[in-house]
């Protein structure tokens, strides 16, 4: 049995007779089996659209060569009474629980928010009344922020295929379609996203882990530079090992850690607004016409740097997707977007935001705690402005020109626009670089000045970061862990759950 790696050119709708007939073609062979390995959509020429497919084939007239084999994470296991508690159930707290459950330990994985279920129902409640839930939001319960999201699967680091790998598997065996293998752009949605936790969660105690919600970490009891306990909202818990994997948004989780002598610095990280277009502008200026049979909507990413402006650049963007209200706090308004598998909405919507630093912006030396009020403060302005949850939005073009909005205009956004001066609400280099970096992306996909820029997009990343030495532990701590978007040290799902994976895999190491 021989193996090609062989890469083929074919039209958005091909047939799987299409793609045999293709590879026997090329190799010249009539019996053999394959597998897709990669795929991504070449839409260089706007007459020539079609997908560049890696294709794996097995058969007896080939001679030679190794089959692809994907890279493994190998999690050694032994009996363990170790305790490990694990804070958060997003992707870099439930991989640390699931890989500290395989090796043996005896994990506890809590989670301030509640079960996917009750979360949706909250979730839905606030987008068709307004009334905001502090516990069940966007930002905070079962599967984090990312299981009410476009689900991208994206990753921009080559080193972490095996970790990589372990989590795409783990969402293949809770539900996930097997493309998300190959894609070069994978996404699940939040429609399976919200299937997926469950899969996960059942594998998780089928293990033997437990996980315990609505239990909000309150303090820490600590000793000569050990976690001892956790406190919660539901009691004291007892660790051994501790992995806090809070997410971006738990500012009072942070500020309870640094209260706790775990040390934060600050660091980059990207503030903005929220476009939106109608999705049939972004296919015509993508793929010169309303749709492409076999493709789902059509993306983009755009950047811009001029002198003396800040670098600019759009950021998760959602095609056919919805931008949602994601407060994690009563009295914040900023927005985020999503999408469904199928991204079938009407709207497209991105992120457009300019990469800061707070030092430079605010001409001082900023401390974590300084950097947390910035940010919460200027959540907050959004919130009085509108008065409420309305996301307050302008043109793009009258964003550049600064002209407030005069007209009504159609959105994906549940709770309503208001209009507001935008370029005002944002801090001044901020706005100024947007205006300028909206300028460039009118050049690059000409009309985009069409469409709307609303709310602030303020979760783009953590704006602090822990300190945490080469064993992956806090600064002066034998057993705390911090890992995640919510470390300062990850952005995404993959990332995330890679992080987490890496922290675990530290403790598995320190006590085998």
């Amino acid at each position: 049995m021989g193996f090609r790696e062989i890469t083929l050119e074919l039209s958005t709708d091909y047939t799987d007779e299409a793609a045999r007939d293709a590879i026997a073609k090329q190799l010249g062979i009539l019996q053999f089996t394959w597998q897709i390995q990669g795929k991504s959509l070449d839409a260089r020429k706007k007459s020539n659209i079609h997908w560049l497919i890696r294709a794996g084939v097995l058969s007896d007239e080939l001679i030679g060569g190794e089959p692809f084999v994907y890279p493994c994470l190998e999690i050694p296991w032994k009996k363990r009474i170790t305790k490990a508690l694990v804070v958060g159930s997003g992707p870099a707290g439930f991989f640390a629980a699931l890989v500290l459950q395989k090796a043996g330990f005896q994990t506890l994985l809590i989670e301030r928010g509640s079960k996917v279920g009750r979360r949706s129902d909250s979730i839905q409640t606030f987008e068709s009344t307004g009334t905001f839930d502090p516990i069940n939001n966007y930002a905070f319960g079962e599967g984090g922020a990312g299981t009410f999201s476009d689900g991208k699967l994206t990753s921009r680091t080559k080193r972490v295929a095996a970790e990589k790998q372990f989590i795409l598997s783990s969402y293949i065996r809770a539900g996930a379609p097997r493309e998300i293998q190959y894609l070069a752009h994978p996404h699940l949605g939040t429609d399976y996203l919200r299937r997926i936790v469950k899969g996960l969660r059942k594998e998780f105690e089928a293990l033997g882990g437990q996980m315990q919600f609505e239990t909000l970490l309150t303090d820490l009891t600590i000793k000569n530079g050990k976690v001892v306990a956790a406190v919660t909202s539901k009691g004291e818990i007892p660790v051994d090992e501790v992995v806090i994997a809070p997410g971006h948004s738990a500012h009072e989780t942070y500020r309870m850690l640094i209260g706790n002598q775990v040390q934060f610095q600050t660091k980059n990280f990207a503030i903005g607004c929220r476009v939106e277009h109608p999705q049939e502008f972004i296919n015509k200026a993508q793929w010169g016409r309303d749709c492409l049979p076999g493709v789902k909507a059509a993306e983009y990413r755009l950047t811009a740097k001029g002198d003396g402006y800040l670098p600019v650049y759009t950021f998760c963007m959602c095609p056919g997707g919805m931008v949602v209200p994601a407060a994690a706090y009563a009295t914040a308004n900023i927005v985020n977007g999503m999408s469904r598998y199928k991204r079938s909405g009407n709207f497209a919507n991105a992120a457009c935001v300019a990469g800061i630093n707070l030092e430079t912006l605010l001409k001082k030396p900023v401390e974590p705690l300084e950097a947390l009020d910035w940010l919460g403060d200027l959540e907050h302005r959004f919130y009085e402005y509108a008065k409420g949850y309305r996301a307050p939005f302008a043109t793009i073009d009258g964003f550049i020109q600064q002209q407030a909005p005069s007209r009504t205009v159609d959105t994906s956004y549940p709770l309503g626009l208001t209009p507001a001066p935008l370029w005002d609400l944002l801090p001044q280099a901020v706005s100024r670089s947007i205006a300028q970096g909206l300028t460039v992306f009118n050049r690059k996909l000409k009309g985009f000045d069409s469409g709307i820029i609303l709310g602030l997009e303020s979760k783009t990343s953590s704006p602090i970061q822990a300190v945490r030495d080469k064993d992956r532990c806090c600064q002066g701590f034998s057993n705390l862990y911090l890992a995640g978007e919510g470390s300062g040290w990850a952005g995404g799902i993959i990332s995330s759950g890679v992080d987490g994976i890496r922290s675990a895999m530290a403790i598995v190491q320190k006590t085998s």
